[in-house]
């Protein structure tokens, strides 16, 4: 057993389970910590590709835990709630953009848009698009959307349409939904809720089809190394999730478009020294 690659493993999934649900993008994140410690290197660099997806799957159980109340409740109330069979219906509405963009562009992006020029400019352009809805937010005081069940199915796919800006790297999910649906009238807390909701079947959805897709890569002798990235996926993520509910009910993102920004001008500063290769 390589204890330092397990280690890897396990920093990987702390920066997975702490990224992904914050406006910062987890991918850009993984670049730099499997950068910094040759993780592809030691793990293999296909292999790693699909462990950087696969433990998504352990960040996306935190939410399912901190949001299990509300789940359950959606589950049991289809037959006969009109506010839950509205909400499924909404989350059905919001993935469904995702998948056929990911299976349509998926490959493209990945062959030309990965870049480190790409990654510093969506950071970037992130970091305005958070001042640019925090600043409209602030002017006019209240949402159109207070709440997800006031949600309509065009608001579901509005969302749902802007997360697939996330296939270009260095966006973020959470970002892009979240950010979109405040620039849509949704309020900040409805906004993050949604967005935490409709990453459920986006990130299941992609760890799974990225693990059968390289089922070749995988053997029995990977399933530790997985499991600790996952496990520890789950619990930074469950300590992000839980925090920035929190968060988000008294504190705007401003400090998050900043700090996108100046992540932004750093992967632009390495790349450009060659201190970090940004490109997978």
């Amino acid at each position: 057993m390589d204890i330092v690659l397990f280690l890897k493993a396990a920093v990987m999934g702390i920066v997975e389970g702490l990224t992904e649900f914050l406006p910062i993008s987890s991918t850009g994140h993984l670049i730099l910590a499997n950068a910094l410690m040759d993780f592809g290197g030691s793990a293999g660099a296909e292999k790693a590709k699909v462990f950087e997806i696969a433990i998504q799957t352990g960040a996306i159980f935190a939410v399912i835990l901190v949001y299990l109340q509300r789940i359950k409740d959606t589950v049991t109330g289809l037959r006969s709630d009109p506010v839950a069979q509205r909400f499924a219906l909404n989350v059905i509405i919001g993935f469904l953009p995702a998948v056929v963009m990911g299976l349509l562009l998926g490959k493209l992006v990945k062959a030309h848009l990965f870049t480190p020029t790409v990654v510093a400019t969506t950071f970037i352009i992130g970091g305005f698009f958070i001042m640019l809805a925090e600043n409209l937010t602030a002017r006019t005081q209240t949402s159109r959307v207070e709440s997800m069940d006031d949600m309509t199915p065009w608001d579901a796919l509005k969302v749902g349409l802007v997360q697939c800006l996330a296939l270009v790297p260095g966006t973020s999910r959470s970002g892009a939904t979240i950010i979109g649906g405040m620039l849509m009238g949704l309020s900040r807390k409805s906004a993050t809720d949604y967005s935490f909701f409709l990453g459920i079947p986006t990130l299941v959805g992609a760890g799974a089809y990225s693990l059968y897709k390289e089922r070749a890569l995988l053997s029995l002798d990977d399933l530790p190394l997985f499991l600790t990235g996952l496990v520890f996926a789950f619990l930074s993520a469950w300590v992000c999730v839980r925090w920035l509910i929190r968060y988000v009910s008294s504190h705007n993102f401003m400090p998050f478009a900043w700090y996108r920004i100046a992540f932004g001008v750093l992967i632009l500063v390495t790349s450009h020294m060659g201190w970090i290769s940004w490109a997978e």
